[in-house]
């Protein structure tokens, strides 16, 4: 017999692709029939009334009916590995994306990346309900105000999926989360569905890469750029090079690229890609605080950064010209060591100094922003001399990425939970260190209460403002110099060395 929940929770989906134009009218019924063959159904009658509900609820509702019916496991994974399949039947092909974004590109690369980024929330590869959870705030700070988020898209692991994972087959197939091959790829319990996600390919530098989303979009319209081979990351003149040409097709986006160091790199070193936007960070609005001049390089606009990084920025009309820089920078920084400030170019020949490569317009001008990293580690700072310190481990642990280093801070999801918790016990003038999941900021707790009287009401925003605090600190420890006349002279120091 016919289920009338489900035909109503089926035609709602298929109404919903066609509304989003993922099909054409003339496709509803192959859809429909599309849905059933997943749901093992075999029969289905038309509702009378149409289901209005957000794409997450109609999801989740078919996916629970699949749940009883034994077709998929109960489990966050399990669960998400339904839903993309079903999405991934309303998906258009790659080549019908493709020749939609190319077409929209002749006319303006501003509605074809528009287009693109909304294709990509509309198939769900972006899961608008779950990035909405996101925390975000603004915190003033000696550098302006810089960006705080608390990560809460990304679902925890459950435990039967955790086991799941660990007992399936492995396969080298994709070889990463970044390979072209995700594309359509049905996934596994240690590797996500993709069956929705779509890839634009493109030629950088005479080498295939391919551009697409973010499925976590930390930031507006925030995409990846990666190689079409699955080749390590890498930070040389070509990557200069790539990143200006990509900026000179999407003048609105940035395009910057992580580390190709541990420690100072991102969370994928094994496939060489970018991440860039539509997005003004904190970083870029910081000004010039010294200006200088390179030699053998007058039309080129070079200076420190006002930031707690350490920062190098080149400004010129020539992109090939700021490559030619750019790369004598890099050059010079790989080899570069000076004792006195603690810059040691490799020890027992393993390599330290590299670069954060970030590259924009400027009106007509392209700009360079060249962040000097270092990855050396000690006794002291076994995580790293130039990462942030055991104190402000309470608040940020992890690497410090591309997207930190330009003044974004992505938090991870415990903070939600326990500064509403610590928000309520500064309130209550409670003992945090008797509160044992609150005990790693007790030290913060009490330095705070030196400098503040805590009520219910003004907790929760002196929180935020003195995480945004932490956060400026965190990039001050990641900066290779200091803000102080010792720091900034030993960072001229290495720039007169860049010949």
């Amino acid at each position: 017999m016919t289920n009338p929940q489900l035909c109503r929770t089926v035609a709602a989906l298929a109404d919903y692709a066609r509304e989003k134009g993922l099909i054409q009218p003339d496709d509803h019924t192959w859809a429909v029939n599309r849905l059933l063959e997943a749901l093992e159904e075999d029969s289905f009658s038309p509702p009378d009334q149409p289901l209005s509900a957000p794409l997450a609820d109609i999801l989740d509702a078919l996916t629970t009916h699949a749940v009883e019916k034994g077709l998929c496991g109960d489990d966050i994974t399990s669960r998400d590995l339904f839903d993309t399949r079903l999405m991934g039947l309303l998906t258009p092909r790659p080549s019908l994306v493709i020749g939609e974004f190319r077409a929209r590109y002749r006319r303006s690369p501003r509605e074809a990346t528009g287009w693109y980024y909304a294709f990509s929330q509309d198939t769900n590869y972006i899961r608008r309900d779950r990035v909405a959870k996101d925390r975000k705030w603004l915190s003033p700070t000696p550098y302006g105000e810089l960006i705080i988020t608390i990560n809460l898209s990304k679902p925890e692991k459950d435990p039967r999926a955790i086991a799941a994972a660990k007992n399936a087959p492995q396969s080298g197939y994709p070889k990463c989360l970044l390979c072209r091959e995700n594309v359509g790829y049905a996934g596994r319990m240690n590797h996500p569905a993709r069956q929705n996600h779509r890839v634009i390919p493109m030629t950088l530098d005479g080498v295939e890469w391919y551009l697409q989303y973010s499925p976590y979009v930390y930031y507006n319209e925030h995409c990846i750029v990666f190689n079409g081979q699955h080749l390590p990351m890498r930070i040389d003149r070509g990557t200069f090079r790539r990143q200006l040409e990509f900026v000179s097709r999407f003048p609105h986006y940035f395009l910057g690229s992580n580390a190709d160091l541990p420690i100072v790199g991102g969370s994928i070193l094994s496939h060489d890609h970018f991440q860039g936007g539509c997005c003004t960070f904190p970083m870029e609005t910081a000004p010039v605080e010294r200006e200088f001049s390179f030699p053998g390089y007058p039309e080129i606009k070079g200076g420190i950064v006002r930031w707690p990084m350490s920062v190098v920025r080149l400004t010129g009309g020539d992109p090939e010209r700021l490559v030619e820089l750019a790369g004598k920078v890099l050059d010079a920084w790989r080899g570069y060591s000076d004792p006195d400030a603690f810059i040691l170019a490799e020890t027992e020949g393993e390599p330290h100094n590299t670069i954060t490569p970030i590259a924009r317009r400027r009106g007509e001008a392209y700009e360079l922003d060249l962040v000097l990293r270092n990855n050396i580690t000690t006794a002291e700072h076994p995580l790293g001399v130039y990462h942030p310190h055991q104190e402000l481990h309470h608040i940020k642990k992890e690497n410090i990425g591309l997207i930190e280093v330009m003044g974004l801070a992505v938090l991870p999801a415990r903070l939600e939970k326990e500064l509403a918790a610590l928000a309520g016990a500064l309130a209550e003038g409670a003992d945090i260190r008797a509160i044992p999941e609150l005990e790693k900021h007790a030290d913060w707790a009490e330095e705070l209460r030196g400098r503040y009287t805590f009520t219910r009401d003004n907790a929760p925003g002196i929180l935020e403002q003195e995480v945004g605090a932490v956060f400026a600190q965190v990039l001050e420890h990641a900066g290779v110099y200091r803000r102080d006349a010792q720091g900034q002279a030993a960072f001229l120091r290495f720039l007169e060395t860049v010949k």
